[in-house]
Protein backbone atom coordinates (compact mmCIF):
# COMPACT_ATOMS: atom_id res chain seq x y z
CA UNK A 1 0.00 0.00 0.00
CA UNK A 2 1.77 3.47 -1.08
CA UNK A 3 1.96 5.82 1.78
CA UNK A 4 1.10 9.67 1.47
CA UNK A 5 0.69 12.21 4.15
CA UNK A 6 -1.89 15.19 3.94
CA UNK A 7 -0.79 18.84 4.05
CA UNK A 8 -3.29 21.48 5.68
CA UNK A 9 -3.53 25.06 4.04
CA UNK A 10 -3.60 26.87 7.02
CA UNK A 11 -3.52 30.48 5.11
CA UNK A 12 -4.54 31.23 1.50
CA UNK A 13 -2.79 33.00 -1.03
CA UNK A 14 -5.51 35.83 -1.39
CA UNK A 15 -5.30 36.16 2.37
CA UNK A 16 -1.65 36.84 3.00
CA UNK A 17 -2.29 38.69 -0.30
CA UNK A 18 -4.51 41.16 1.58
CA UNK A 19 -2.60 41.55 4.36
CA UNK A 20 0.25 42.64 2.31
CA UNK A 21 -1.88 45.05 0.15
CA UNK A 22 -3.33 46.72 3.99
CA UNK A 23 0.55 47.07 4.69
CA UNK A 24 1.06 48.81 1.14
CA UNK A 25 -1.80 51.20 2.09
CA UNK A 26 -1.03 52.36 5.18
CA UNK A 27 2.22 53.02 4.03
CA UNK A 28 1.47 55.41 1.37
CA UNK A 29 -1.30 56.73 3.19
CA UNK A 30 1.52 57.45 5.90
CA UNK A 31 3.93 59.35 3.52
CA UNK A 32 0.78 61.57 1.94
CA UNK A 33 0.66 59.16 -1.51
CA UNK A 34 -2.77 58.69 -3.06
CA UNK A 35 -2.65 55.45 -4.88
CA UNK A 36 -5.38 54.67 -7.66
CA UNK A 37 -6.14 50.92 -9.25
CA UNK A 38 -7.71 51.47 -12.74
CA UNK A 39 -9.25 48.03 -14.18
CA UNK A 40 -11.81 47.40 -16.96
CA UNK A 41 -11.24 44.93 -20.03
CA UNK A 42 -8.73 45.40 -23.08
CA UNK A 43 -10.01 48.05 -25.00
CA UNK A 44 -12.46 50.13 -22.69
CA UNK A 45 -10.41 52.98 -23.03
CA UNK A 46 -8.52 53.20 -19.88
CA UNK A 47 -5.40 54.95 -21.07
CA UNK A 48 -7.43 57.28 -22.74
CA UNK A 49 -9.29 58.71 -20.14
CA UNK A 50 -6.11 58.38 -18.30
CA UNK A 51 -4.36 60.94 -20.51
CA UNK A 52 -7.50 63.50 -19.84
CA UNK A 53 -8.00 62.23 -16.16
CA UNK A 54 -4.25 63.22 -15.87
CA UNK A 55 -4.09 66.58 -17.64
CA UNK A 56 -6.68 68.05 -15.38
CA UNK A 57 -5.16 67.15 -11.77
CA UNK A 58 -1.15 67.67 -12.48
CA UNK A 59 -1.41 71.01 -12.09
CA UNK A 60 -2.29 69.92 -8.24
CA UNK A 61 -0.65 66.47 -8.13
CA UNK A 62 2.88 65.03 -8.53
CA UNK A 63 1.43 62.22 -10.30
CA UNK A 64 3.23 58.97 -11.41
CA UNK A 65 1.55 56.13 -13.24
CA UNK A 66 2.22 52.40 -13.47
CA UNK A 67 1.78 50.70 -16.72
CA UNK A 68 0.85 47.07 -15.85
CA UNK A 69 1.02 44.89 -19.13
CA UNK A 70 1.88 40.94 -20.30
CA UNK A 71 4.21 43.13 -23.39
CA UNK A 72 4.98 45.94 -25.23
CA UNK A 73 5.30 49.50 -23.75
CA UNK A 74 2.42 50.93 -25.74
CA UNK A 75 0.94 52.27 -22.99
CA UNK A 76 3.73 54.19 -20.93
CA UNK A 77 4.87 55.62 -23.95
CA UNK A 78 1.60 57.11 -25.16
CA UNK A 79 0.66 58.34 -21.29
CA UNK A 80 4.21 59.65 -20.85
CA UNK A 81 4.62 61.39 -24.01
CA UNK A 82 0.62 62.71 -23.78
CA UNK A 83 1.04 64.01 -19.76
CA UNK A 84 4.68 64.27 -19.39
CA UNK A 85 4.30 62.41 -15.62
CA UNK A 86 6.70 59.87 -14.22
CA UNK A 87 5.90 56.35 -15.81
CA UNK A 88 7.24 53.03 -15.58
CA UNK A 89 6.08 50.37 -17.40
CA UNK A 90 5.44 46.98 -16.16
CA UNK A 91 5.61 43.46 -17.72
CA UNK A 92 3.53 40.54 -15.60
CA UNK A 93 5.15 37.38 -17.87
CA UNK A 94 2.18 36.05 -18.98
CA UNK A 95 0.01 36.94 -15.05
CA UNK A 96 -3.09 37.99 -16.06
CA UNK A 97 -3.29 40.45 -12.94
CA UNK A 98 -1.24 42.23 -10.60
CA UNK A 99 -0.74 41.10 -7.17
CA UNK A 100 0.02 42.68 -3.87
CA UNK A 101 3.54 41.43 -4.36
CA UNK A 102 3.97 42.82 -7.64
CA UNK A 103 2.21 46.37 -6.98
CA UNK A 104 4.85 46.74 -4.45
CA UNK A 105 7.98 46.13 -6.59
CA UNK A 106 6.35 48.26 -9.34
CA UNK A 107 5.94 51.31 -6.54
CA UNK A 108 9.66 50.92 -5.56
CA UNK A 109 10.36 51.14 -9.12
CA UNK A 110 8.65 54.10 -9.77
CA UNK A 111 9.92 55.92 -6.97
CA UNK A 112 7.65 57.47 -4.86
CA UNK A 113 9.62 60.41 -3.67
CA UNK A 114 8.67 63.44 -4.97
CA UNK A 115 5.01 61.74 -5.32
CA UNK A 116 1.75 61.96 -4.03
CA UNK A 117 -0.53 60.29 -6.64
CA UNK A 118 0.15 57.33 -8.28
CA UNK A 119 -1.98 55.47 -11.15
CA UNK A 120 -1.75 51.78 -11.44
CA UNK A 121 -3.38 50.99 -14.96
CA UNK A 122 -4.10 47.42 -14.35
CA UNK A 123 -4.31 44.49 -16.63
CA UNK A 124 -6.80 44.28 -18.99
CA UNK A 125 -9.41 41.59 -17.89
CA UNK A 126 -12.83 41.65 -15.80
CA UNK A 127 -11.44 38.66 -13.75
CA UNK A 128 -8.36 37.58 -12.23
CA UNK A 129 -7.58 41.28 -11.33
CA UNK A 130 -10.28 41.83 -9.14
CA UNK A 131 -9.39 38.89 -6.58
CA UNK A 132 -6.17 40.34 -5.88
CA UNK A 133 -6.09 43.53 -3.64
CA UNK A 134 -3.01 45.73 -4.88
CA UNK A 135 -3.00 48.01 -2.13
CA UNK A 136 -5.06 51.18 -3.89
CA UNK A 137 -6.64 53.36 -1.71
CA UNK A 138 -9.79 53.55 -4.84
CA UNK A 139 -10.52 50.62 -7.23
CA UNK A 140 -12.00 52.42 -10.31
CA UNK A 141 -13.52 49.88 -13.39
CA UNK A 142 -14.29 51.06 -16.34
CA UNK A 143 -17.41 49.76 -18.47
CA UNK A 144 -17.19 50.30 -21.90
CA UNK A 145 -20.63 50.93 -24.13
CA UNK A 146 -19.27 48.04 -26.89
CA UNK A 147 -19.14 45.24 -23.83
CA UNK A 148 -22.53 45.84 -23.46
CA UNK A 149 -24.90 46.78 -19.99
CA UNK A 150 -24.88 43.23 -19.34
CA UNK A 151 -20.98 42.97 -17.84
CA UNK A 152 -21.85 43.60 -14.46
CA UNK A 153 -23.92 40.68 -14.28
CA UNK A 154 -21.36 38.44 -15.30
CA UNK A 155 -18.35 39.81 -13.51
CA UNK A 156 -19.61 40.63 -10.59
CA UNK A 157 -16.62 40.74 -8.52
CA UNK A 158 -15.39 43.36 -10.78
CA UNK A 159 -18.18 45.40 -9.64
CA UNK A 160 -18.55 44.17 -5.99
CA UNK A 161 -14.68 46.02 -5.33
CA UNK A 162 -15.31 49.22 -7.51
CA UNK A 163 -15.18 52.15 -5.56
CA UNK A 164 -15.71 54.17 -8.69
CA UNK A 165 -17.31 52.66 -12.35
CA UNK A 166 -17.13 54.89 -15.61
CA UNK A 167 -18.78 53.87 -18.33
CA UNK A 168 -16.79 54.74 -21.79
CA UNK A 169 -16.96 55.46 -25.55
CA UNK A 170 -20.40 56.75 -25.42
CA UNK A 171 -20.28 58.50 -28.71
CA UNK A 172 -20.69 55.14 -30.02
CA UNK A 173 -23.83 54.65 -28.40
CA UNK A 174 -26.20 54.88 -31.40
CA UNK A 175 -23.86 51.62 -33.02
CA UNK A 176 -24.88 49.13 -30.00
CA UNK A 177 -27.20 48.14 -28.09
CA UNK A 178 -26.41 49.52 -24.76
CA UNK A 179 -28.64 51.23 -22.17
CA UNK A 180 -26.98 53.43 -19.81
CA UNK A 181 -29.79 53.12 -17.50
CA UNK A 182 -29.63 48.91 -17.89
CA UNK A 183 -25.84 49.54 -16.92
CA UNK A 184 -26.46 51.82 -13.37
CA UNK A 185 -29.34 49.09 -12.95
CA UNK A 186 -27.08 46.12 -12.92
CA UNK A 187 -23.94 47.80 -11.38
CA UNK A 188 -26.24 48.59 -8.44
CA UNK A 189 -26.93 44.95 -8.20
CA UNK A 190 -23.32 44.11 -7.45
CA UNK A 191 -22.30 47.58 -5.27
CA UNK A 192 -24.88 50.26 -4.25
CA UNK A 193 -22.21 52.50 -3.18
CA UNK A 194 -19.89 53.37 -5.70
CA UNK A 195 -20.51 56.62 -7.87
CA UNK A 196 -21.56 56.03 -12.15
CA UNK A 197 -19.64 58.10 -14.25
CA UNK A 198 -21.12 58.58 -17.96
CA UNK A 199 -17.98 59.56 -19.52
CA UNK A 200 -16.58 60.06 -23.21
CA UNK A 201 -12.72 60.68 -23.63
CA UNK A 202 -13.30 61.45 -27.25
CA UNK A 203 -16.08 64.63 -26.50
CA UNK A 204 -15.11 64.98 -22.57
CA UNK A 205 -18.44 63.98 -21.46
CA UNK A 206 -18.38 63.62 -17.57
CA UNK A 207 -14.77 63.73 -17.54
CA UNK A 208 -14.72 66.82 -15.46
CA UNK A 209 -17.36 65.31 -12.86
CA UNK A 210 -14.79 61.90 -12.55
CA UNK A 211 -12.03 64.14 -12.19
CA UNK A 212 -13.76 66.14 -9.63
CA UNK A 213 -14.36 63.04 -7.56
CA UNK A 214 -11.02 61.74 -7.60
CA UNK A 215 -9.39 65.04 -6.85
CA UNK A 216 -11.20 64.53 -3.84
CA UNK A 217 -10.53 61.31 -3.09
CA UNK A 218 -6.74 62.12 -3.77
CA UNK A 219 -7.11 65.03 -1.73
CA UNK A 220 -8.41 62.89 1.15
CA UNK A 221 -4.82 61.67 1.68
CA UNK A 222 -2.23 63.86 0.71
CA UNK A 223 -4.05 67.51 0.03
CA UNK A 224 -1.82 68.81 -2.88
CA UNK A 225 1.51 69.71 -3.64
Amino acid sequence: MASYKTVEIKEDIISRNNQGASRIREGLKGKGVFYLNVMSSPGSGKTTLLKRVIDRLKGDFCIGVIEADIDSEEDAGAIAEATGVKTIQMHTGGACHITCQMSEEALEALGVDGLNFVILENIGNLVCPAEFDTGAHENLVLLSVPEGDDKPLKYPLMFEVATMVAITKTDVMPVFDFSVDRAKENIRMRNEKAPVFVTCARTDEGVEELTEYIRGKAEGICGRK
